[in-house]
C-alpha cells in the first residue's frame, strides 16, 4: 500500500498557475531589455531556480536576442550577476503566491485520513520556502516534511529530494511512494527515484493559467490543453495523468490496487 506522497509545491499544492516564479524571471529579463517569452520561462520549471535561468538563457530566442544586445552570448558571470538580482525579486512576492489551490486541502485530509505521510521537493531553495512555508501554514497546509535543492547533492531531474523525503519519514521500499507534480522535471524526478509519478494538468505550468482563465475555457478547450500537456508528462515520465490535485486519491486506490496484483513503478 501506498505509505507516503511527495508533492510539488508552486502550480501542485499552491499558487494555482505556478505566477510566482514566472513573474520574477520576466522582470528580471526585462531589466536587461531582453524579451523572455512565457513558454522559455515554463518549459524549465520544477528545476532550481538558477538552473532554470540557465535554460532560459539557452533558450534560442533569448540567446539570439542577448547577441544581438550585448554582442554576445550569456555567460556563468552574466548568470551569477541575475540571479543576485532574481533572489531579491523572488523574495518580494513570495508571500502573496502560497494559497492552496482549489482541492488541495482537503485531499490532504483524505491522505491523513489513510495514515498517508505528506513529503514535498520544490526548485525553490530553502531561504524561499521559508518564506512559502509559514505563508502556507496559515492558510492550513503543512506538509510532514520538506526537502529543498540545496539540501540535496542537486535538484530535479535528479531523485535525490525524493530519497531524502523517503528517509525523513521512514518510507520504503521506493514502490510504496507517489510522487505527485505539475512539471516534465517533476516526472522525471520521479522516474528516476523509482517511485510511482502523477502528472497534474489544471492549476499547473504547463497549461499556465488562472483560475479564473481556466474556469472561462470551454469544455473543448480545456480538453485539447488536457490532452497536449498529458502527451508532455506522459513523455516525461508520468504513469499517470489527473486532472486536477483532489483526484490524486482516486488514483492512489488504484495504485494500491497494482501493488497487490504484484506491479511495481
Amino acid at each position: 500500500m501506498i505509505k507516503t506522497v511527495i508533492l510539488d509545491w508552486a502550480g501542485t499544492v499552491v499558487d494555482y498557475g505556478s505566477f510566482a516564479p514566472v513573474e520574477a524571471f520576466r522582470r528580471l529579463f526585462e531589466e536587461r531589455g531582453i524579451e523572455a517569452s512565457f513558454k522559455a520561462i515554463r518549459k524549465p520549471m520544477g528545476r532550481m531556480k538558477k538552473d532554470h535561468l540557465r535554460d532560459i538563457c539557452s533558450d534560442p530566442a533569448v540567446s539570439a536576442a542577448w547577441q544581438a544586445k550585448f554582442g554576445s552570448m550569456p555567460n556563468e558571470n552574466d548568470i551569477d550577476e541575475m540571479y543576485e538580482k532574481f533572489e531579491p525579486m523572488l523574495f518580494s512576492i513570495l508571500h502573496q503566491y502560497a494559497t492552496p489551490v482549489p482541492g488541495a486541502l482537503a485531499l490532504i485530509e483524505r491522505l491523513r485520513e489513510q495514515g498517508i505521510k505528506i513529503g514535498t521537493t520544490t526548485g525553490y531553495t530553502r531561504p524561499m520556502m521559508d518564506i512559502i512555508a509559514p505563508e502556507a501554514a496559515k492558510q492550513g497546509y503543512s506538509p510532514d516534511s520538506t526537502v529543498t535543492p540545496d539540501e540535496a547533492a542537486e535538484g530535479r531531474p535528479h531523485p535525490w529530494m525524493i530519497f531524502r523525503n523517503a528517509e525523513l519519514l521512514d518510507t520504503y521500499p521506493m514502490s510504496y511512494i507517489v510522487k505527485c507534480g505539475d512539471t516534465e522535471a517533476d516526472m522525471r524526478e520521479g522516474r528516476h527515484a523509482g517511485v510511482w509519478s502523477v502528472g497534474v494538468i489544471f492549476g499547473g505550468n504547463e497549461v499556465g493559467l488562472t483560475q479564473a482563465e481556466t474556469e472561462a475555457l470551454s469544455e473543448g478547450e480545456k480538453e485539447k490543453l488536457f490532452v497536449e500537456v498529458s502527451d508532455r508528462l506522459m513523455q516525461a515520465g508520468a504513469h499517470f495523468i489527473i486532472r486536477e490535485i483532489g483526484e490524486l486519491d482516486g488514483v492512489i486506490s488504484h495504485i494500491n490496487e497494482r501493488l497487490q496484483a504484484g506491479d511495481r513503478p
